[in-house]
């Protein structure tokens, strides 16, 4: 029997989504905005400088992706190096661009519905919302309750929290409620709770509450910790997650996977913050996980620390230490495994404001049991689709097995 893993790229879109326009993001590309602006000096920060250096990734076709998404080849990102495993171009038709839908999506539930957004009015809450939020959680009130960037409110408005302990409420174009608190001002668990409290205030179709814990003395060093917390709605159908955990398998979730899928069929949640630790928790996952496991993992400061920060170098250096990583990786899988990576939306740091984009995401088969060839277009869903049969599960309603289909 043979295993599973799906390794996510939080963020690390490839330009070229069909219905770009509808989202306001004709024309975003992460990957390759990211490898042009290292290819003309301006990623050259963060002890980093030249062109784009990911032989590994490349190696696996995510050029070659990059290329038939978005129709250009940046240096850096040379479609020829492909080869081995099998590569694609994934297109989403979940209607929003965040992460729950994205990785509901990438492992077979669709997001039909429409969630609910909030405006970019101040407030942007219903008034109806924050005071019964004030009201059951003993509040004094609260701070922000606008649209705004995790890093730049607590900044802003950190200093005020401590002060009065009044919370801070923001939200983006995501479908999202977050609330930030300062760790020892406000307490941990205070602010987990109130979340909760939020969380049952607002309606199913908000996706998630985030509680955004901070530390430090002031607005010069204020910094977020990796004790966030997701309280996601649960996905509207069985995902692969739970449809292989109730045939009985073992489901293994690393990082955030367990808060995004609302700890429906996750298993053994492995709990890992930051790139160092989520890569150690996978190599641990790839040298010890039983046969027909499934492995999951969301590398997620592409997104968080780089993505909604506009840094592109920054962006550049993450991408860079992940791809020196991969090997010790690929090196771990066994005979019969089969690994997918890809991304579950773009979060281009060279576009206007702070949120995410609507790209299509590479999908990159490797390990043993891979195919090899262009996979050409794909559905999110078809990576759920191949992942089940590889398991060994039966079909479910939405996508197609890739295996066999690579040239």
């Amino acid at each position: 029997m043979s295993r599973g893993f799906l390794v996510v790229l939080d963020s690390v879109g490839i330009g070229g989504a069909p219905d770009a326009a509808d989202f306001g993001d004709t024309g975003a590309d992460t990957l390759g905005h990211i490898a042009e602006a290292c290819a003309d000096g301006r990623g050259d920060r963060h002890g980093r400088g030249g062109p784009l250096a990911i032989p590994t990734l490349l190696s696996l076709g995510l050029g070659a992706a990059h290329r038939a998404a978005a129709g250009t080849e940046p240096p850096g990102l040379e479609a020829g190096a492909a080869t081995r495993g099998a590569w694609g171009h994934a297109a989403e038709t979940s209607r929003g661009k965040d992460t729950p839908s994205g990785h509901w999506e990438l492992t077979g539930v669709p997001v039909a519905f429409d969630w609910t957004y909030y405006p970019t009015t101040v407030p942007a809450f219903p008034a109806e919302f924050t005071a019964a939020l004030v009201r059951e959680a003993g509040l004094p009130g609260v701070l922000g309750d606008c649209h705004a960037s995790g890093t730049e409110i607590i900044a802003r408005l950190g200093e005020e929290h401590v002060r009065t302990g009044k919370p801070i409420l923001y939200t983006s174009a995501d479908s999202v409620v977050q609330i930030a608190a300062h760790e020892q001002a406000f307490g941990l668990e205070r602010l987990y709770e109130l979340c909760r409290i939020a969380r049952r205030l607002i309606p199913d179709t908000v996706g998630r509450v985030i509680a955004r814990p901070f530390v430090g003395t002031g607005a010069a060093d204020f910094t977020r910790t990796g004790n966030r917390k997701d309280l996601a709605v649960p996905p509207p159908a069985p995902t692969l997650l739970q449809r292989h955990a109730d045939a009985g398998g073992t489901v293994i979730s690393i990082g955030k996977i367990g808060d995004i899928f609302a700890h429906q069929g996750t298993g053994r949640e492995v709990k890992a913050s930051g790139h160092p630790a989520l890569y150690d928790a996978l190599l641990e996952a790839a040298d010890t996980a039983p046969d027909g496991a499934l492995v999951l993992v969301n590398f997620v400061d592409f997104d968080s620390l780089w993505g909604h920060r506009r840094d592109v170098a920054g962006y550049a250096a993450e991408l860079e230490t992940f791809d020196r990583r991969l090997p010790d990786f690929l090196d771990r899988l066994r005979a019969g495994d089969l690994a997918v990576l890809t991304a579950d939306h773009g979060n281009d740091p060279t576009w206007p404001g702070t949120d995410h984009t609507r790209e299509q995401v590479p999908v990159l088969l490797a390990g043993p049991a891979a195919p090899h060839g262009d996979l050409g277009r794909l559905a999110f869903a078809d990576v759920g689709a191949t992942l089940a049969d590889h398991l060994g599960l039966p079909p479910g309603p939405h996508g197609v097995s890739r295996l066999g289909r690579g040239g």
